[in-house]
């Protein structure tokens, strides 16, 4: 699902906001000759959770969108206005709430936070009452650094939002300049932004340099996302840290409006997962390895209809994949791809059952746990941690 119609989703609903991606399990054995089955690992339950003070009404709740390797937990909550607030969640389950300066008291405007870093470093943007966006810094002991992209427009539905932030500080992220396009931007730790632009990107309002969300940003800096060109069509890129621009395609992927490639995470090793959109508008998961070699799945039980199929959101160091996929009744539900290729689907407790319901995975830590978040039968969202597997004894 494009940045830009999540955007668009956010302000208008929630309920709106969920789309995409599943999968389902696969044996294991220890690789000795014997080929002995090892038992799976433990699955802990599912926990799920709600800031406090997010809505309870539809369009109102909790989106966990990060989750860093100490298991810290960064997201965003409606309140029943429903103003919009940011929270982070301790691995005990205490939650701080914060908003950035700047934002806005009507529906669906104030804090957003989309990423955060092995220190606890978060950044999002903050929606003003105008209805313009501002990028935020939160530094670990709570201090904020607002700030703004060169080029960013003031108008509304434009400015500056970061998406990312890894552990040196840089933040990466997009901008939305005064004719509704947007480009890219890379922030260093001393404030000093320099924006970019993908070869190929169209120049008119909702086209242009697109960066993924939550883990499109490595630690030695490289970017992955996507551009969309003149036909609205979209490619994915990735940014190597010398600003060398690479664009790319995944056979089979659509070439008409709304169809095409994205990327959507990259990894420490340079490996970057995302989604590409056929010519029927069904999703598929892809897997980029840094030999530019390509290789496609698809989960299990994913629907094959318009608007259905797989549609990964993150990748960890050791190359485990989430996301989610929507089936054939266009509910969404979860998945794990492991390394080895063995795929699993799951669902929180208390998901609905109906269209845009169901579970939406944002992101997996390095040790395998993941957060994200499901909306309920009543299209309010809640957020959910599916701890990593504990091994048997």
């Amino acid at each position: 699902m494009k940045k830009t119609k999540v955007l668009q989703n956010i302000f208008i609903s929630v309920g709106v906001l969920s789309a995409a991606v599943r999968l389902v399990d696969a044996g294991m054995n220890d690789g000795f000759a014997n080929s002995r089955t090892l038992l799976p690992p433990l699955l802990p339950p599912i926990i799920t959770f709600d800031a406090p003070g997010a809505g309870t009404d539809p369009g109102e709740g909790t989106l966990a969108f990060a989750i860093n390797p100490a298991g810290t937990i960064a997201g965003l909550y409606f309140d029943s206005s429903p103003v919009t607030h940011s929270f982070l969640r301790a691995p005990d389950g205490t939650f701080t709430e914060f908003d950035a300066p700047g934002g806005g008291t009507d529906p669906y405007q104030g804090t957003f936070c989309f990423a955060i870093n092995p220190e606890a470093a978060v950044t999002g943007y903050v929606r003003d009452s105008r209805d313009v966006f501002h990028g935020y810094l939160r530094l670990p002991d709570g201090v904020f650094a607002v700030f703004d992209a060169p080029g960013a427009g003031t108008g509304r539905f434009q400015g500056t939002i970061p998406d990312n932030i890894n552990p040196r500080d840089l933040i990466a992220g997009d901008y939305i300049d005064a004719s509704s396009v947007w480009h890219g931007f890379l922030r260093t730790p001393d404030g000093n932004i320099s924006t970019f632009i993908a070869p190929g990107a169209g120049t008119g309002p909702n086209q242009g340099t697109e960066v993924g969300s939550v883990d499109n940003l490595n630690s030695v800096g490289a970017i992955s996302g996507f551009l969309i060109d003149s036909n609205n069509v979209a490619h994915a890129y990735v940014r190597a840290p010398d600003g060398t621009i690479t664009v790319f395609d995944v056979t089979g992927a659509g070439t008409g409006p709304n169809q095409g490639t994205e990327s959507a995470g990259i990894n420490e090793a340079g490996t970057i997962e995302g989604y590409y959109i056929d010519s029927n508008n069904v999703y598929h998961g892809f897997i980029r390895a840094t030999d530019n070699t390509i290789m496609t799945f698809d989960v299990p039980g994913a629907g094959t209809g318009p608007g259905e199929g797989t549609v990964p959101a993150n990748i960890n160091a050791s190359g485990a994949i989430i996301g989610q996929y929507i089936d054939s009744s266009d509910v969404v539900h979860g998945f794990l791809r492991t390394p080895d290729g063995t795929i699993t689907t799951f669902d929180p407790p208390g998901g609905g059952t109906g269209p845009g319901q169901g579970t939406i995975p944002a992101c997996n830590n390095p040790r395998d746990a993941i957060t994200g978040w499901y909306v309920d039968s009543n299209n309010t969202t809640h957020g959910f941690l599916r701890p990593m597997s504990a091994p048997r004894p």
